[in-house]
């Protein structure tokens, strides 16, 4: 095991891990620097982004760095890409603004919906 490459990204996934539950249980992102990234307008789907994010991080290390099978390492980590990936697409997704339901002008089939015209 690489202990000085195991320790870093670790860290890094730790940190991320944080920040993802301060933004799902607080609503709180990280600050933003001038050219890091668009405003976050979902603050609780960006802190799911960097959750599984860091759990992508976190399986990388084991399975690349820990883990000495070499049938089974390329499978981890090509699972931990899938997450980082789908991590990073959450966290883009947060930026975006959520569509407004209300005022969409659709009527809905449901009961209820039908104006009664008659006796």
């Amino acid at each position: 095991m690489k202990v000085y490459m195991a320790i870093p990204g670790v860290l890094m996934a730790l940190l991320f891990a944080a920040s993802g539950v301060a933004g799902i249980t607080r609503g709180w992102v990280p600050p933003r620097l001038p050219t890091n990234r668009r405003p976050v307008h979902r603050p609780r789907l960006y802190g799911w982004g960097q959750l599984v994010w860091a759990f992508g991080m976190l399986w990388y290390v084991v399975f690349w760095l820990v883990l000495t099978d070499p049938g089974i390492r390329p499978w981890g980590a090509l699972f931990s890409g899938a997450l980082g990936l789908t991590g990073i697409i959450l966290m883009m997704m947060g930026q975006y603004r959520g569509r407004n339901r209300q005022g969409s002008g659709t009527v809905s089939s449901g009961v209820g919906s039908a104006r009664r015209e008659g006796p």
